[in-house]
């Protein structure tokens, strides 16, 4: 069994993945926000070729390089990828086992929601995080 698996809502679309993530995160963007329809995407980042999608999935680009991806069923929405860097961030909400979960950092704090408290000790930056 996958470590890293998960769907929609309704069951027509399937996830997973053997690959540790490249890394997981909590942005508080407000693209994020609006795409979500939450205050914020707790995500793991994976390399594309490393995650299997089965079931229909439909796609929206929220800005000119990322794709959200949603079961166009139910509307779950479970990633979103940038297919110019090779890189697919399923949402902790759509996991089978959220708790697989371990953020590493939150990252556009600036558009932070006014009540969210950050009281976990993880690394806050107010855009983007600085790049590896």
């Amino acid at each position: 069994m996958a470590k890293y698996q998960g769907g929609c809502l309704c069951g027509a679309v399937r996830y997973r993945t053997n690959a540790t993530p490249i890394n997981e995160r909590v942005c508080h963007c407000r693209l994020c926000q609006k795409a979500l329809g939450a205050a914020f995407n707790a995500r793991s980042l994976f390399r594309i070729d490393d995650v299997t999608i089965d079931g229909p999935v439909a796609t929206v680009n929220s800005s000119p390089d990322l794709k959200r991806g949603f079961c166009p069923g139910c509307g779950t929405t479970m990633f979103s990828r940038r297919d110019s860097a090779g890189i697919i961030g399923v949402t902790s909400g759509s996991l089978d086992a959220p708790s697989v979960f371990k953020p590493q950092m939150h990252m556009w704090t600036a558009s932070k929601q006014p009540w969210v408290q950050l009281d976990d000790g993880l690394p806050q930056y107010e855009g983007a995080p600085p790049p590896n």
